[in-house]
């Protein structure tokens, strides 16, 4: 059977949160079999779950909060901590957000790499879609259907000339999220950017870890990827789905979606349990080796 894995040692890094500015050290740490990923304020003493009962904000960015503490952010961390197979971490953090480096989720998987995997004895288990499941609004669409392996659509629609549409559609396992989506990185819109500050946010932005998108074109170096744009909210839909506490055996779509939705529709899965089943695969991989560097392209 396939078995949980944890991190084999402690590793830390140090940032800015993107929204609020502040300097924050970040340590991912071995977990036990089914502790979950789990954020430790450090600062106050006070443990949040990585659950969708926790979340607490969705305005351009998800956030959690329990017991009167919160942690901003978590997205990029969360998409490299499920992709890469790491079931059980405890992820502590000085401040309330978790520090942005560049954007994208290739620091996090950097980190894990550094820090290595182990395997646990416990089975993990996996949420297998058996009928599809639907969140609507608007314009905006999530469904999840049934497949043999966590798949994804992702449609984006914008009014700028770069990405008034983008689509890609990606079998998402540990090496394809290397490949393909972690690198891609968060981007915003400069008419955006005083506003944003007004509100309190995009306070640690820069074009050192944003892609910052003017009238015409992108302010600052290349893309990554020619459709970086799409792959970015992949990136941000695997580690908002990750709430719902098990890895995801489905074909997502998702059309014009974010956080908002992200999380509702992770909220109406678990709402939905006829929906699903956990079931826990045959085999163990051959190697539970992490796979090579994340190749960041210029």
């Amino acid at each position: 059977m396939t078995l949980q894995r944890t991190l084999r040692r402690q590793v830390a890094c140090a940032g800015i949160g993107l929204h609020s500015g502040q300097k924050v050290t970040l340590t991912l740490k071995p977990a036990a079999a089914d502790t979950g990923v789990r954020f430790r304020r450090s600062d106050l003493g006070i443990e949040i779950p990585a659950s969708v009962a926790h979340v607490s904000g969705t305005n351009h960015a998800t956030g959690l909060s329990h017991n009167g503490a919160t942690v901003e952010t978590v997205e990029h961390l969360l998409a490299a901590i499920t992709s890469m197979g790491v079931d059980n971490v405890l992820v502590e953090l000085d401040h309330r957000e978790v520090p942005v480096m560049d954007g994208s989720s290739a620091p996090f998987v950097y980190l894990i790499q550094e820090a290595g995997v182990k395997t646990l004895t416990a089975p993990r288990r996996y949420l297998k879609v058996v009928r599809p499941i639907t969140v609507s609004r608007g314009d905006k669409l999530m469904s999840l259907y049934p497949s043999d392996f966590f798949k994804v659509t992702y449609n984006i629609s914008f009014d700028h000339p770069l990405l008034r549409h983008q689509s890609h559609t990606l079998q998402v396992d540990e090496q394809a999220f290397v490949d393909d989506i972690a690198p891609a990185r968060t981007f915003g819109f400069l008419y955006e950017v005083e506003m944003l500050r007004q509100q309190g946010l995009a306070l640690g932005g820069s074009l050192e870890n944003a892609i910052v998108l003017s009238e015409t074109g992108v302010l600052n170096n290349q893309l990554r990827y020619e459709d970086e744009f799409v792959r970015h909210k992949i990136l941000d839909a695997i580690g908002d789905l990750s709430l719902v506490g098990y890895p995801i055996i489905g074909h997502l779509v998702a059309h014009r979606a974010g956080h908002a939705l992200h999380t509702a529709f992770a909220k109406r899965i678990l709402d939905e349990p006829d929906a699903w089943k956990l079931v826990e695969l045959g085999s163990e991989p051959a190697a539970v080796s992490v796979p090579a560097a994340v190749p960041v392209k210029a």
